[in-house]
């Protein structure tokens, strides 16, 4: 029964895709809902997203330091597992995960108050598709979501730096060093490429959960919740997926 009713949900996730570009609301209107959408969701994440890579960055770095032990091992290697934990994963997919708490909350909260207070239904009583009106433009304004990810590599890299170099555990040029050895510039696209498919599963799940919410003011709140484990759900296995695929 319960297999039924996820895979009734997989299929009303993807009619709603289907359902997104039908009837699309005229361009003067879309443009001001994009610009809202990026402001709200990108502009007042780069705070967040910006002192958490910057002290992760430094605590990776940190980690590192403290299990080269053996004397034997070069310094430089703090640099270069900053460099490869940063880029690899943690800006484009630990980052994401934090972002589905607090993008996709804010989405399926908001989505799911217009559901309860018939607002929803006002917009489809109009004439105007109202997934196209609410989904379309996060979508778009999530284009920017890269951006975001970039800030938060090169945070990332930096506070290593700053925590490597002044906590007295790598030189400055060990540290440096270590950026540039090995550097694979496709480790760079790969994560932009993560980046996209989770940009687009943010603005798109807790999007259906907020649209398809029934009940009143308590249902939003749980509707979020489940919003976030399924966002995070889904991220986690794309990224196994996009890795496997990308990098093997």
């Amino acid at each position: 029964m319960m297999l039924i009713r996820y895979l009734s949900q997989i299929g009303r996730y993807f009619i709603m895709l289907k359902d997104l570009l039908n009837r699309p609301v005229k361009w003067s209107v879309m443009k001001q809902l994009i610009l809202k959408e990026i402001d709200d969701l990108i502009i007042d994440s780069l705070g967040i997203v910006c002192f958490i890579s910057f002290f992760v960055g430094g605590v990776v770095a940190i980690q590192t330091a403290l299990n080269l032990t053996n004397p034997l091992i070069p310094r430089y290697l703090i640099g270069f597992a900053t460099r490869q934990s940063v880029i690899l994963e943690f800006a484009p997919t630990f980052i994401s995960i934090i972002m589905a708490g607090k993008m996709g909350s804010f989405i399926t909260s908001s989505i799911g108050t217009m559901r309860v207070t018939e607002q929803i239904d006002a917009l489809e009583v109009m004439g105007v598709n109202s997934l196209n009106y609410l989904v379309f433009p996060k979508m778009i304004a999530l284009l920017l979501y890269p951006f975001i990810i970039g800030i938060a590599m090169f945070l990332g890299v930096y506070g290593g730096y700053l925590a490597g170099v002044y906590g007295g555990f790598s030189s400055s040029s060990e540290f440096i060093n270590g950026l540039q050895v090995e550097f694979i510039p496709f480790h760079i696209t790969y994560a932009f490429i993560k980046t996209l498919v989770f940009a687009f599963i943010l603005a798109t799940i807790p999007s259906f959960h907020g649209y398809y919410m029934k009940g009143g003011a308590l249902e939003v709140g749980k509707a979020s919740t489940v919003s976030f484990v399924w966002t995070s759900v889904v991220i986690i296995l794309m990224n196994y997926i996009l890795t496997q695929i990308l990098l093997s």
